[in-house]
């Protein structure tokens, strides 16, 4: 048992040494290949559009795994992610003027629309968040119909 907490340990620390984070929230800066494993002599699965929000799962020197809105998990070279969080709309909803299902819509949404968290990026008591579209329209929606919060 101690041979085995002793080994723990050691993965840990070496993790640890080699740059290792925990989970959060990214976007992808612009188009960019994801791999299945962290190499660029790795296996391309996909492109990546710019904007693309991304939870980060484990971080090396130069690459990322990361998992995407459908729980798919790869690989991308950290230099193409950026720090922005951007949400994506996981069915087609309203976007209401205050965080409730009676306020005035402010405008209509598709599935897969990319929208940008309010500062600061939070879910209220409710389940609400504030989102801003790119063409300046803002409003509120329901945190379980978008990802990568």
């Amino acid at each position: 048992m101690r041979i085995a907490a002793l080994a723990l340990l050691a993965v840990c620390s070496s993790l640890c040494a080699t740059g290792v984070q925990a989970a959060g929230y990214r976007s992808v800066s612009e188009a960019a290949i994801l791999y299945d494993a962290p190499s660029l002599r790795a296996e391309r699965l996909f492109i990546a559009p710019a904007g693309m929000p991304v939870q980060t799962i484990v971080t090396l020197e130069a690459w990322v795994k990361v998992r995407d809105a459908s729980g798919a998990l790869a690989w991308i070279e950290r230099k193409s992610l950026d720090e922005k969080i951007t949400l994506v709309t996981l069915v087609a909803t309203t976007v209401r003027s205050a965080p409730n299902d009676f306020a005035a819509s402010v405008f209509q949404v598709n599935r897969g629309v990319l929208l940008e968290p309010a500062e600061p990026a939070e879910i209220d008591a409710n389940g609400w968040v504030k989102v801003r579209h790119s063409d300046g329209q803002s409003g509120y929606i329901k945190a379980a119909e978008v990802w990568g919060l």
